[in-house]
């Protein structure tokens, strides 16, 4: 299914229109000040953006207008809760809210039964994460979310886990003019050129080490697991973990320094 070429909820999707940078502030700025019909015109002109999240569910049977509803939700939370103050793009900030709108919809219909112990922590650490975003304009961490419902870090894990289907970092979820947008570029939105350099500069260091050394980088410092359950999941010693990740950690050093 394509859905810029079909019907969804009424609205007709190759119609819809894209906002320019410009523009888009303009009416953010007139959203603020209570201009109901700014805010609808806003709402409307990032319509292909929820389109755009939604590619990535295409063929698990669920509705594509049910599917649309929610992340148009998820928009306009985006849109409510937006900084103008911040030097961050509407998309950056809307992207991971309308994917997090629409999993938690998946998810409270999904066939597998999670303890209710579990699911309820599960939505408070979602709702604590959306509160850190609108908060701080970024991804929070495990641990930021964990102290903000009082929890323990692992414990936020298994439950979000248990709730939620695995996400790539890696993965495209937004399209802009032919520019791939990943999940992982929303980790952290940094204003500064040499903190943004230095993210570049390690992400191209990461991709030139071997498959296995960017996996075990990869379950450590993004899945946040202990060397043990690294080395369960890859099969080798705990030893070994803690060789490569140091030897990769090393390589990396020397990479971005020459």
């Amino acid at each position: 299914m394509q859905y810029n070429k079909v019907e969804i909820s009424g609205i007709n999707t190759s119609e819809l229109k894209l906002l320019s940078d410009e523009e888009t502030k303009r009416l953010l700025s007139r959203t603020k000040q209570g201009d109901k019909a700014a805010r609808e015109k806003l709402i409307t002109g990032n319509l292909r953006l929820v389109l755009s999240v939604l590619q990535r569910f295409i063929g698990r049977g669920e509705s594509a207008d049910d599917l649309f509803q929610v992340g148009v939700i998820g928009l306009i939370k985006a849109i409510d809760n937006f900084n103008t103050d911040l030097n961050v793009k509407l998309s950056t900030y809307a992207v991971p809210m309308i994917l997090g709108e629409v999993k938690r919809y998946l998810r409270d219909y999904r066939p597998v039964k999670v303890s209710r112990s579990l699911r309820d922590m599960a939505y408070k650490a979602m709702q604590a994460k959306e509160k850190l975003i609108a908060e701080n304009q970024c991804e929070p961490t495990v641990e930021q979310i964990a102290k903000e419902i009082g929890a323990k870090r692992e414990d936020v894990i298994i439950a979000l886990e248990s709730v939620c289907d695995p996400v790539s970092l890696y993965e495209p979820i937004y399209s802009d003019s032919g520019d791939a947008f990943y999940l992982l570029d929303q980790i952290d939105d940094k204003t500064d050129n040499d903190m943004a350099l230095n993210e570049l500069l390690v992400k191209d260091a990461v991709e030139k080490l071997g498959e296995r050394e960017q996996r075990i980088l990869f379950l450590r410092y993004i899945q946040g697991k202990t060397q043990v359950e690294v080395a369960k999941k890859i099969g080798i010693s705990q030893a070994q973990v803690s060789r490569l990740e140091k030897g990769a950690i090393n390589d990396i050093r020397r990479m971005i320094e020459a």
